[in-house]
C-alpha cells in the first residue's frame, strides 16, 4: 500500500519538475504537501519498518544482503533530498524562482533513486522476506505493522494519504487516469 502512494508521489513530484524546467510557476504547498507525505508516511513510518523489521532478517541472506545495503543508504539520501524540498517548499506561496531549479533537480534524484529502489523492494526483497520468514509469523507481522500504523497516525492513515495525494494530483491536472493511456 505504501508503495502506491509513493508512486503517486513520484508522478507529482515528476510534473512539478517538467512545470519547473518548461518555466512554468509551481505552487509551494503542493510541492510542500508532498514532500510531507513522503517525510511523514513514506520515510517516517514505512522505510521504519523495513529497516527494524524487514532489512535486519534479510541482511544474513547472501543473495540480497547487498541490496539491502544499497536501500539503507537510498533511504538516507532519500531523506537529505526531502529535507531540502521541505526547507525550501515553505507551505506558502510559490516556489521562488531563485530555488526553483535546484528543488527540480532535487525532486528529480529522488524519482530516479526511488523508481528503482521500490521496484528492487518489490521484486527482490520483499519476494525473498517471505521465503525466510514463515508464513504465520508474516501473518503476525501484518497484524502488528497495522497497529503501528494506527498508533502512529490514528484509524485511517492510508486513506487520508491516498485522498491528500489525490487533491495534489488535482491541482496538477494529473488525477484522471484516462490521460496517460
Amino acid at each position: 500500500r505504501e508503495h502506491g502512494v509513493l508512486m503517486r508521489v513520484l508522478l507529482c513530484y515528476r510534473e512539478m519538475t517538467r512545470r519547473i524546467q518548461a518555466g512554468q510557476r509551481v505552487q509551494a504547498p503542493e510541492l510542500h504537501d508532498a514532500a510531507l507525505i513522503i517525510h511523514d508516511f513514506i520515510e517516517g513510518f514505512h522505510e521504519g519498518l523495513e529497516e527494524g523489521y524487514v532489512f535486519p532478517r534479510l541482511r544474513r541472506e547472501p543473495a540480497v544482503a547487498g541490496t539491502v545495503t544499497t536501500l539503507l543508504v537510498q533511504h538516507a539520501r532519500g531523506r537529505v533530498l526531502t529535507q531540502f524540498i521541505l526547507a525550501n517548499a515553505t507551505a506558502r506561496g510559490a516556489v521562488s524562482p531563485g530555488t526553483s531549479a535546484r528543488l527540480a533537480a532535487a525532486m528529480q534524484a529522488f524519482v530516479k533513486m526511488y523508481e528503482p529502489h521500490e521496484a528492487r523492494e518489490d521484486t527482490v526483497i520483499f519476494p525473498a522476506f517471505r521465503q525466510v520468514v514463515p508464513a504465520a509469523e508474516l501473518a503476525d507481522l501484518g497484524q502488528h505493522f497495522a497497529y503501528l500504523e494506527r498508533q502512529q497516525f490514528g484509524r485511517d492513515e492510508f486513506g487520508a494519504m491516498v485522498a491528500r495525494v489525490g487533491r495534489i494530483e488535482h491541482t496538477l491536472g494529473i488525477y484522471d487516469l484516462g490521460q496517460f493511456t
